[in-house]
């Protein structure tokens, strides 16, 4: 996938650039995620979708509820600015907005930081579509998607690659959401779900469009 490529190819450059115990602790807290069982409490195909009222990058309320009266609703889970993995993802996203938004479909994407950071990432890429501010990761939380960054992977962010999350965020969790995507029906219930414990992992976006086009 085209996608997989370019992170495939982000995550040699980056990682081949750093020490090899930086990596280490990268990847075993990659798997002590996937082994926690987090994935068993992430809402699954025919289950209803919570409701959510969030602000956009303009400070905007953005509501989940008003949005379904559209038409579907398709939803990204994104965990900051100052994620590669995530910005390209976002920018591949950002390649099927007209497609999606032809079958009546409305993109969001929500990620724990504040707005001045999810606007800088909006102008930055000119994507086309809103990014709320999800304070905290409540509404990931609803959907099964929040964790907690444990030692010692968050000394790492904050010391060595000085992503220091309480800034970010506006907020002291140290949490982030799985990234993630979903398609919501206008009825409120999930038609398409997956996620992916592993940060560089991602499906291509097309997937989105042969989703939409079964609604």
């Amino acid at each position: 996938m085209e996608l997989q490529k370019s992170l495939d190819r982000l995550k040699a450059k980056i990682e081949g650039g750093m020490p090899e115990e930086y990596v280490k602790i990268m990847h075993q807290a990659t798997k002590g995620l996937e082994d926690s069982g987090i994935g068993e409490g992430i809402l699954k195909v025919g289950e209803k979708a919570p409701i959510f009222s969030l602000p956009n990058q303009e400070g905007e309320l953005v509501s989940s509820e008003e949005l379904l009266k559209n038409g579907p609703l398709v939803l990204t889970f994104y965990r900051g600015v100052w994620c590669p993995y995530c910005n390209t993802d976002l920018a591949y996203l950002n390649k099927f907005s007209k497609e999606i938004s032809e079958l009546k479909g409305t993109i969001v994407s929500i990620s724990p930081q504040i707005a001045d950071n999810n606007k800088l990432i909006v102008e930055r890429q000119h994507l086309n579509y809103d990014l709320l501010s999800d304070k905290g990761n409540e509404v990931a939380e609803q959907f099964g998607l929040r964790w907690e960054l444990q030692e010692p992977l968050k000394s790492l962010y904050n010391d060595q690659f000085n992503i220091n999350l309480p800034t970010y965020n506006g907020e002291d969790s140290w949490s982030l959401p799985v990234p993630a995507r979903f398609i919501v029906n206008q009825d409120g219930i999930i038609v398409y779900a997956e996620f992916s414990v592993d940060y560089t992992k991602r499906p291509n976006s097309d997937v989105l469009i042969d989703e939409l086009k079964k609604i």
